[in-house]
């Protein structure tokens, strides 16, 4: 295996959710200097699902025109897009437009909508176009979006987000409020990094394409000019299982690739990918500010198979959820706040949260590439599905009914 090939297929998949991954763990820095203050984090996931437009175009053009779509041009235009997006978001992140007699971060609002069509977009063309390379490079791929999130995390605490102390704004009482210590960079510079990694993905996707080296990590059926849906398609036939014959009834296998699964398995399959999504990239986002504010700023900020296991791994995550969740609801006095095992608790559960329903779809991604590329088309339009019902259903109940109070670690009323 191609060394190489193995880094160029991690930077091109950090490339695909850095930039949004980047703006969340920016948070704690621009919410104090915005006017939505911290219902920014629901406005964002909300915003984002409007960007599904990029996908949707994608999948649809892949249902009624398929083969017409030409992948390649539509990678390098959408992380083109995606420089450009992060460079006007270092100039005007901070500017204010007012909305009838109310300051907006107008600016602001746009660019994150431009942001995640970039992101959201690769979730139906970035893992396709893996398909062009060996299996094995699959899980490379993931472990570089994985490092989407991680690599902007990392960056920010060198930058000091949201450290905090806590001054008393009274002489007469001990009313304690939060003030914001200077990072060692600005938020204009952060963003200029978050260009940097769109930029590093663009140069990883063009050697994944044209570098002599890589050519050899393709499988035999693909020579890496763009023609592997077009072998894909005529080989379609060729991998479907012979017809038995025979008295014995069949369960009716899926249309996708192989035909390897029965449609109540893929139906399954899909089902669980869209769960996963739906708490991992917009529900529970959405109110990870309520759930671990409270506990100290540090905490906030580190926070950010076979069918059976992966049905017993989903269940697992979505019992850490559960937990998460009841914590952001009993915030601003959950279990444990004054507690440091509090803070390690609630950490812990994000990272085993994301770590656990990660791997799940790992195993999705790996089931479904071999039943071809257009199993891993619908794959993305169903993530993005995940991420639209995640979005909608928690916009409400933090924006509109005030389901949930804020948390503030330097809140003395839960003593």
């Amino acid at each position: 295996m191609s060394i190489l090939t193995h880094v160029l297929a991690g930077l091109f998949g950090m490339g695909s959710w850095v930039t949004i991954c980047g703006l969340w763990v920016e948070l704690p820095l621009i919410v104090p200097q915005v006017p939505e203050g911290w219902y920014l984090p629901s406005y964002i996931s909300i915003i984002v699902q409007l960007a599904n437009i990029g996908p949707l175009f994608v999948t649809l053009m892949h249902r009624f025109h398929p083969g017409k779509l030409n992948e390649t041009a539509v990678i390098y235009f959408i992380v083109g897009f995606g420089i450009l997006a992060s460079l006007f978001l270092a100039f005007f992140w901070s500017e204010t437009v007012v909305v009838q007699g109310v300051e907006r971060s107008v600016p602001l609002l746009l660019l994150i909508f431009f942001i995640p069509i970039v992101d959201c977009t690769s979730s139906v063309t970035f893992l396709p176009f893996m398909m062009q390379l060996k299996a094995e490079y699959l899980m490379t791929y993931y472990v570089g979006e994985g490092l989407s999130g991680l690599v902007p995390a990392l960056v920010a605490m060198v930058q000091g987000v949201g450290v905090v102390e806590c001054v008393n704004a009274s002489q007469n009482a001990n009313y304690f409020v939060p003030r914001y210590q200077p990072a060692i960079f600005s938020v204009e510079d952060y963003f200029f990094f978050l260009m940097a990694m769109m930029v590093v993905c663009l140069v990883a996707f063009i050697l994944l394409k044209y570098h002599p080296a890589v050519k050899h990590e393709r499988p035999n059926n693909i020579n890496g000019n763009g023609d592997s849906i077009l072998r894909w398609k005529n080989k379609k036939s060729e991998q479907k299982p012979m017809m038995r014959f025979g008295k014995a009834i069949q369960k009716p296998r899926s249309t996708f690739g192989t035909g390897k699964h029965t449609w109540m398995q893929v139906i399954y399959i899909y089902i669980i990918l869209a769960w996963v999504t739906t708490l991992t990239n917009t529900g529970l986002p959405s109110v990870q500010s309520y759930s671990c504010l409270q506990y100290g700023d540090q905490a906030y900020h580190w926070s950010a198979g076979s069918l059976v296991l992966m049905g017993l791994l989903t269940s697992i995550g979505s019992l850490i959820g559960v937990y998460i969740m009841g914590m952001a609801m009993m915030s601003p006095c959950p279990l444990l706040v004054n507690e440091t095992s509090g803070a390690v608790i609630i950490v812990l559960a994000w990272f085993f949260f994301i770590f656990i329903l990660s791997y799940v779809k790992v195993i999705v991604a790996v089931i479904l590439r071999d039943e071809g590329h257009s199993a891993l088309v619908w794959c993305g339009a169903v993530v993005q599905l995940g991420s639209m019902l995640g979005a909608v259903t928690m916009f409400p109940l933090v924006n509109i009914y005030d389901f949930f109070t804020s948390g503030d670690q330097c809140n003395t009323n839960c003593l």
